[in-house]
Protein backbone atom coordinates (compact mmCIF):
# COMPACT_ATOMS: atom_id res chain seq x y z
CA UNK A 1 0.00 0.00 0.00
CA UNK A 2 1.50 3.08 -0.91
CA UNK A 3 2.73 5.23 1.76
CA UNK A 4 -0.36 8.27 1.23
CA UNK A 5 -3.06 5.89 0.79
CA UNK A 6 -1.72 4.01 4.43
CA UNK A 7 -1.89 7.48 5.90
CA UNK A 8 -5.65 8.08 4.41
CA UNK A 9 -6.26 4.87 6.29
CA UNK A 10 -4.54 5.46 9.52
CA UNK A 11 -6.63 9.07 9.30
CA UNK A 12 -10.18 7.03 8.88
CA UNK A 13 -9.40 4.40 11.35
CA UNK A 14 -8.88 7.37 13.68
CA UNK A 15 -11.85 9.03 12.99
CA UNK A 16 -13.94 6.07 14.02
CA UNK A 17 -11.98 5.85 16.99
CA UNK A 18 -13.24 9.33 17.87
CA UNK A 19 -16.68 8.84 16.30
CA UNK A 20 -17.37 5.54 18.70
CA UNK A 21 -15.95 7.08 21.92
CA UNK A 22 -18.34 10.04 21.47
CA UNK A 23 -21.26 8.16 20.75
CA UNK A 24 -21.06 5.00 22.64
CA UNK A 25 -19.11 5.08 25.73
CA UNK A 26 -19.83 2.25 27.35
CA UNK A 27 -19.42 -0.04 23.83
CA UNK A 28 -16.08 2.22 23.22
CA UNK A 29 -14.59 1.01 27.27
CA UNK A 30 -15.19 -2.59 26.15
CA UNK A 31 -13.64 -2.27 22.60
CA UNK A 32 -10.44 -0.88 24.18
CA UNK A 33 -9.97 -4.01 25.65
CA UNK A 34 -9.29 -5.79 22.33
CA UNK A 35 -6.00 -6.06 20.47
CA UNK A 36 -5.43 -3.36 18.35
CA UNK A 37 -6.68 -4.67 14.99
CA UNK A 38 -9.64 -6.24 16.19
CA UNK A 39 -10.46 -2.79 17.75
CA UNK A 40 -10.26 -0.91 14.77
CA UNK A 41 -12.52 -3.32 12.93
CA UNK A 42 -15.03 -3.08 15.85
CA UNK A 43 -14.57 0.98 15.79
CA UNK A 44 -15.38 0.61 11.28
CA UNK A 45 -18.34 -1.69 11.77
CA UNK A 46 -19.91 0.99 14.77
CA UNK A 47 -19.42 3.60 12.46
CA UNK A 48 -21.09 1.81 9.51
CA UNK A 49 -23.67 1.05 11.47
CA UNK A 50 -24.57 4.83 13.05
CA UNK A 51 -23.99 6.13 9.38
CA UNK A 52 -27.26 3.77 8.83
CA UNK A 53 -29.19 4.21 11.49
CA UNK A 54 -28.50 8.25 11.01
CA UNK A 55 -30.44 7.46 7.70
CA UNK A 56 -33.40 7.72 9.62
CA UNK A 57 -33.26 9.19 13.29
CA UNK A 58 -30.69 12.17 12.92
CA UNK A 59 -32.56 15.45 13.21
CA UNK A 60 -32.29 16.23 9.89
CA UNK A 61 -33.59 12.54 8.57
CA UNK A 62 -36.68 13.77 11.06
CA UNK A 63 -37.66 16.41 8.60
CA UNK A 64 -37.99 14.01 5.33
CA UNK A 65 -40.87 12.25 3.76
CA UNK A 66 -41.32 8.41 4.33
CA UNK A 67 -40.82 8.65 0.02
CA UNK A 68 -37.19 10.36 0.55
CA UNK A 69 -36.58 7.99 3.77
CA UNK A 70 -36.36 5.13 1.64
CA UNK A 71 -34.81 6.02 -1.28
CA UNK A 72 -32.32 6.73 1.07
CA UNK A 73 -32.08 3.46 2.05
CA UNK A 74 -32.17 2.27 -1.32
CA UNK A 75 -29.04 3.96 -2.26
CA UNK A 76 -27.18 3.26 1.08
CA UNK A 77 -27.98 -0.48 0.10
CA UNK A 78 -26.83 0.16 -3.35
CA UNK A 79 -23.25 1.49 -1.89
CA UNK A 80 -23.04 -1.16 0.72
CA UNK A 81 -23.72 -4.31 -2.24
CA UNK A 82 -20.66 -2.33 -3.83
CA UNK A 83 -18.59 -1.83 -0.97
CA UNK A 84 -18.42 -5.75 -0.18
CA UNK A 85 -17.98 -5.57 -4.36
CA UNK A 86 -14.57 -3.68 -3.81
CA UNK A 87 -15.84 -0.04 -4.65
CA UNK A 88 -15.14 2.19 -1.80
CA UNK A 89 -16.12 6.01 -2.19
CA UNK A 90 -14.53 7.89 1.30
CA UNK A 91 -12.64 7.17 4.51
CA UNK A 92 -15.17 4.96 6.04
CA UNK A 93 -15.54 2.95 2.75
CA UNK A 94 -11.61 2.67 2.85
CA UNK A 95 -11.51 1.65 6.73
CA UNK A 96 -15.03 -1.22 5.78
CA UNK A 97 -12.73 -2.69 2.96
CA UNK A 98 -9.83 -2.85 4.82
CA UNK A 99 -11.98 -5.09 7.75
CA UNK A 100 -13.63 -6.92 5.18
CA UNK A 101 -10.13 -8.14 3.69
CA UNK A 102 -8.73 -8.74 7.33
CA UNK A 103 -12.16 -10.63 8.74
CA UNK A 104 -14.65 -11.68 6.14
CA UNK A 105 -17.97 -10.37 7.01
CA UNK A 106 -21.86 -11.58 5.71
CA UNK A 107 -23.28 -9.20 3.32
CA UNK A 108 -26.38 -10.10 4.69
CA UNK A 109 -26.28 -8.86 7.84
CA UNK A 110 -25.49 -5.20 6.70
CA UNK A 111 -28.51 -6.14 4.17
CA UNK A 112 -30.80 -7.08 6.89
CA UNK A 113 -29.98 -3.89 8.80
CA UNK A 114 -30.97 -1.46 6.79
CA UNK A 115 -34.33 -3.59 6.45
CA UNK A 116 -34.24 -2.71 9.79
CA UNK A 117 -34.22 0.64 8.96
CA UNK A 118 -37.15 0.31 6.74
CA UNK A 119 -39.13 -1.22 9.43
CA UNK A 120 -38.79 2.43 10.97
CA UNK A 121 -39.75 4.63 7.96
CA UNK A 122 -42.75 1.69 7.70
CA UNK A 123 -44.40 1.54 11.06
CA UNK A 124 -43.90 2.87 14.70
CA UNK A 125 -46.25 0.41 16.64
CA UNK A 126 -45.34 -3.85 17.33
CA UNK A 127 -48.29 -5.94 17.68
CA UNK A 128 -46.72 -8.27 19.65
CA UNK A 129 -43.09 -9.32 20.28
CA UNK A 130 -42.32 -11.77 17.54
CA UNK A 131 -42.71 -8.68 15.71
CA UNK A 132 -40.46 -6.89 17.62
CA UNK A 133 -37.70 -9.67 17.95
CA UNK A 134 -37.80 -9.95 14.20
CA UNK A 135 -37.01 -5.45 14.22
CA UNK A 136 -34.37 -6.48 17.40
CA UNK A 137 -31.95 -8.43 15.05
CA UNK A 138 -32.31 -6.75 12.19
CA UNK A 139 -30.45 -3.40 13.66
CA UNK A 140 -28.51 -5.08 16.53
CA UNK A 141 -28.40 -9.14 16.04
CA UNK A 142 -27.21 -8.06 12.63
CA UNK A 143 -24.16 -6.32 14.47
CA UNK A 144 -23.27 -9.95 16.34
CA UNK A 145 -22.89 -11.49 12.90
CA UNK A 146 -21.04 -8.92 11.58
CA UNK A 147 -18.77 -8.76 14.98
CA UNK A 148 -17.84 -12.83 15.85
CA UNK A 149 -15.29 -12.74 12.75
CA UNK A 150 -13.64 -10.43 14.33
CA UNK A 151 -13.89 -11.77 17.84
CA UNK A 152 -12.80 -14.95 16.70
CA UNK A 153 -13.05 -18.41 18.03
CA UNK A 154 -11.04 -20.16 20.58
CA UNK A 155 -8.66 -22.29 19.08
CA UNK A 156 -8.63 -24.53 21.68
CA UNK A 157 -12.02 -25.64 20.08
CA UNK A 158 -10.48 -26.42 16.83
CA UNK A 159 -6.86 -27.51 16.69
CA UNK A 160 -7.81 -31.63 16.81
CA UNK A 161 -8.24 -33.17 13.49
CA UNK A 162 -12.22 -33.92 14.95
CA UNK A 163 -12.84 -30.23 15.81
CA UNK A 164 -16.03 -28.58 14.81
CA UNK A 165 -15.96 -25.09 14.89
CA UNK A 166 -18.60 -23.93 17.31
CA UNK A 167 -21.29 -21.82 15.75
CA UNK A 168 -21.49 -18.41 17.82
CA UNK A 169 -23.85 -17.09 15.35
CA UNK A 170 -26.95 -17.84 17.70
CA UNK A 171 -25.33 -16.56 21.11
CA UNK A 172 -24.34 -13.66 18.95
CA UNK A 173 -27.68 -12.13 17.88
CA UNK A 174 -29.22 -13.01 21.17
CA UNK A 175 -26.55 -10.40 22.56
CA UNK A 176 -27.55 -7.68 19.79
CA UNK A 177 -31.45 -8.46 20.84
CA UNK A 178 -30.74 -7.82 24.37
CA UNK A 179 -29.06 -4.78 23.60
CA UNK A 180 -31.88 -3.30 21.84
CA UNK A 181 -34.53 -4.20 24.21
CA UNK A 182 -32.26 -2.89 26.32
CA UNK A 183 -31.84 0.32 24.50
CA UNK A 184 -35.97 0.39 23.97
CA UNK A 185 -36.43 0.16 27.64
CA UNK A 186 -34.17 3.33 28.56
CA UNK A 187 -35.18 5.12 25.84
CA UNK A 188 -38.77 4.71 26.19
CA UNK A 189 -39.54 8.39 27.35
CA UNK A 190 -37.59 9.78 24.23
CA UNK A 191 -39.56 7.53 21.65
CA UNK A 192 -42.70 8.86 22.64
CA UNK A 193 -41.35 12.26 21.34
CA UNK A 194 -41.19 10.90 18.26
CA UNK A 195 -44.35 9.25 18.43
CA UNK A 196 -42.77 5.39 18.70
CA UNK A 197 -43.65 2.82 21.36
CA UNK A 198 -41.77 -0.15 20.78
CA UNK A 199 -43.30 -2.10 23.92
CA UNK A 200 -45.19 -4.70 21.85
CA UNK A 201 -49.10 -3.64 22.03
CA UNK A 202 -50.04 -7.15 23.45
CA UNK A 203 -47.99 -6.68 26.27
CA UNK A 204 -50.19 -2.87 27.25
CA UNK A 205 -53.11 -4.53 26.81
CA UNK A 206 -51.73 -7.71 29.23
CA UNK A 207 -51.02 -5.80 32.07
CA UNK A 208 -53.52 -2.65 31.40
CA UNK A 209 -51.40 0.15 30.40
CA UNK A 210 -52.32 2.36 27.38
CA UNK A 211 -50.64 4.13 24.95
CA UNK A 212 -52.22 7.11 25.97
CA UNK A 213 -50.80 6.72 29.40
CA UNK A 214 -47.49 5.87 28.11
CA UNK A 215 -47.25 8.99 26.20
CA UNK A 216 -48.28 10.99 29.46
CA UNK A 217 -45.21 9.45 31.29
CA UNK A 218 -48.19 7.80 34.31
CA UNK A 219 -46.25 5.59 36.78
CA UNK A 220 -48.70 3.18 38.54
CA UNK A 221 -48.51 -0.03 39.01
CA UNK A 222 -49.34 -1.17 36.08
CA UNK A 223 -46.20 0.46 34.38
CA UNK A 224 -44.09 -0.74 37.51
CA UNK A 225 -45.18 -4.55 36.74
CA UNK A 226 -45.38 -4.09 32.82
CA UNK A 227 -41.67 -2.98 33.31
CA UNK A 228 -40.58 -5.55 35.26
CA UNK A 229 -41.84 -8.51 32.62
CA UNK A 230 -39.76 -6.43 30.09
CA UNK A 231 -36.60 -6.18 32.39
CA UNK A 232 -37.28 -9.91 32.81
CA UNK A 233 -37.62 -10.33 29.16
CA UNK A 234 -34.23 -8.69 28.92
CA UNK A 235 -32.22 -10.18 30.65
CA UNK A 236 -33.15 -14.02 29.42
CA UNK A 237 -31.99 -12.51 26.43
CA UNK A 238 -28.28 -11.98 27.69
CA UNK A 239 -28.31 -15.15 29.54
CA UNK A 240 -29.13 -16.77 26.07
CA UNK A 241 -25.83 -14.91 24.89
CA UNK A 242 -23.74 -16.34 27.76
CA UNK A 243 -23.37 -19.81 26.36
CA UNK A 244 -21.88 -18.44 23.30
CA UNK A 245 -19.16 -15.95 24.81
CA UNK A 246 -16.73 -19.41 26.06
CA UNK A 247 -16.18 -20.35 22.55
CA UNK A 248 -14.76 -16.74 21.57
CA UNK A 249 -10.64 -16.04 21.39
CA UNK A 250 -9.06 -15.31 24.24
CA UNK A 251 -8.15 -11.87 23.52
CA UNK A 252 -11.90 -11.42 23.01
CA UNK A 253 -13.71 -12.76 25.90
CA UNK A 254 -12.71 -10.25 28.81
CA UNK A 255 -14.11 -7.16 26.05
CA UNK A 256 -17.35 -9.06 25.31
CA UNK A 257 -18.05 -10.46 29.07
CA UNK A 258 -17.53 -6.81 30.32
CA UNK A 259 -19.40 -5.43 27.23
CA UNK A 260 -22.40 -7.72 28.41
CA UNK A 261 -22.36 -7.33 31.88
CA UNK A 262 -21.81 -3.20 31.56
CA UNK A 263 -25.22 -3.18 29.68
CA UNK A 264 -26.90 -5.52 31.44
CA UNK A 265 -26.56 -3.14 34.31
CA UNK A 266 -28.38 -0.05 32.69
CA UNK A 267 -31.24 -2.86 33.48
CA UNK A 268 -30.26 -2.74 37.36
CA UNK A 269 -30.27 1.12 36.78
CA UNK A 270 -34.11 1.95 35.65
CA UNK A 271 -34.92 -0.80 38.70
CA UNK A 272 -33.28 1.50 41.13
CA UNK A 273 -34.98 4.81 39.16
CA UNK A 274 -38.40 2.80 39.79
CA UNK A 275 -38.83 2.37 36.10
CA UNK A 276 -38.81 5.92 35.31
CA UNK A 277 -37.44 6.14 32.33
CA UNK A 278 -39.64 9.18 31.25
CA UNK A 279 -37.99 11.49 33.49
CA UNK A 280 -34.64 9.83 33.90
CA UNK A 281 -31.99 8.61 31.65
CA UNK A 282 -30.63 4.80 33.08
CA UNK A 283 -26.77 4.55 32.57
CA UNK A 284 -24.29 2.60 34.49
CA UNK A 285 -21.80 5.59 35.97
CA UNK A 286 -17.86 5.13 35.12
CA UNK A 287 -16.69 4.58 38.33
CA UNK A 288 -19.28 1.81 38.33
CA UNK A 289 -18.07 0.45 35.03
CA UNK A 290 -13.83 0.38 36.05
CA UNK A 291 -14.87 -1.45 38.87
CA UNK A 292 -16.72 -4.03 37.12
CA UNK A 293 -13.47 -4.37 34.46
CA UNK A 294 -11.62 -7.06 37.22
CA UNK A 295 -14.71 -9.46 37.88
CA UNK A 296 -14.84 -9.26 34.21
CA UNK A 297 -12.16 -10.08 33.68
CA UNK A 298 -12.06 -12.99 36.04
CA UNK A 299 -15.20 -14.63 34.47
CA UNK A 300 -13.65 -14.55 30.95
CA UNK A 301 -10.66 -16.69 32.36
CA UNK A 302 -13.00 -19.63 32.69
CA UNK A 303 -14.79 -21.71 29.16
Amino acid sequence: MPLEHASDLEEAYESCRQETAQWAKTFYLGTMLLPPAKRRAIWAIYVWCRRTDELMDSAQAQTLSAEVLLERLDAWEERTRALFAGHGVDGLDRVMLDTIERFPQPLQAYLDMIEGQRMDVLRDRYASFSDLQLYCYRVAGTVGLMTQEVMGVDAAYTSAPWSERPDTSEAAVALGIANQLTNILRDVGEDRGRGRIYLPQEDLDRFGYSEADLMAGRLNENWQALMRFQLERARDWFNRSEAGVRWLAPDARWPVWASLRLYRGILDVIERLDYDVFNHRAFVPRVGKLLDLPLSYVIAQTR
